[in-house]
């Protein structure tokens, strides 16, 4: 199967690299690279040139935010299977995209997930955060769960039949997406049980209570604009299982 893999990036020159690398480095072969730049002015698209036909498509031009320059990358790839990893993260080892195409292959399933972690941004070896996904059960999001975004590994088909990014949200068109997919949909769902994606710490619904605030409004939102029901107590349970993220600790050691 052919994965195609977008990288969205906007003055990112301190850490795209890092993010390039990982994936160029990954194991599997039949990976197509989409690196979408916001018209960057600190270099960035220097080093992205730098790659030359290492990268499949690389535009850059402005953009309204990052889940436009999402679907952007989306609307360009042609694999058979989309992921998505931002400039500033990396992937957790060079056999991910080998390991996710066998579990497609294994489950039949239409969209595979796994786990991530939250590291500081200067010094990856410290851990802030680690968010176990687990396994799926129906109806998990009525109970505040959802997957970690870039971790979840879609076949383009999804993103055809039930759509792209909602522009009209600004942090949680990841949930509504899932939500629709998922939730909604009954997309067939297959658990990596593995940490997969590597990310600096920081990030737009999680970097202040205002915005965390501004998040909740915006998952209920998601749930309106698909004529979903959730119970009294979903929006509250969503956060609250994050909880858990800050004192856990991964199975394995990190090393990048």
């Amino acid at each position: 199967m052919k994965v195609s893999i977008i990288t969205v990036v906007y003055n990112g020159a301190e850490f795209v690299r890092d993010c390039i690398e990982s994936i160029l480095n990954q194991t599997y072969s039949n990976i197509e690279y989409i690196i979408v730049d916001g018209k960057s002015t600190d270099g960035t698209v220097d080093i992205v040139k730098s790659y030359g036909t290492k990268v499949a498509r690389f535009i850059s031009e402005p953009d309204k935010g990052l889940y436009d320059a999402m679907n952007k990358g989306i609307r360009l790839a042609t694999g058979d299977i989309i992921g998505l990893l931002n400039a500033d993260d990396f992937y957790r080892h060079n056999r991910v995209i080998e390991n996710m195409v066998a579990t497609f292959e294994q489950t039949d399933s239409d969209a595979v997930y796994g786990d991530m972690l939250y590291v500081d941004r200067n010094d990856t070896k410290k851990l802030k955060r680690y968010w176990r996904s687990g396994w799926y059960s129906e109806n998990a999001f009525l109970w505040g769960w959802m997957p970690g975004h870039l971790s979840f590994f879609a076949k383009r088909w999804l993103y055809e039949k039930h759509g792209l990014f909602r522009l009209d949200m600004k942090s949680a068109a990841d949930y509504e997406l899932m939500l629709r997919f998922i939730h909604k949909n009954k997309a067939k769902l297959a658990y990596m049980n593995e940490v997969t994606i590597v990310m600096r710490a920081g990030g737009i619904s999680n970097s202040s209570l205002q915005n965390r605030l501004r998040a909740n409004r915006e998952d209920q939102l998601a749930w309106q604009l698909n004529d979903l029901k959730p119970y009294f107590f979903t929006f509250w349970l969503k956060p609250l299982r994050k909880l858990k993220q800050y004192v856990s600790k991964p199975p394995e050691t990190l090393d990048k």
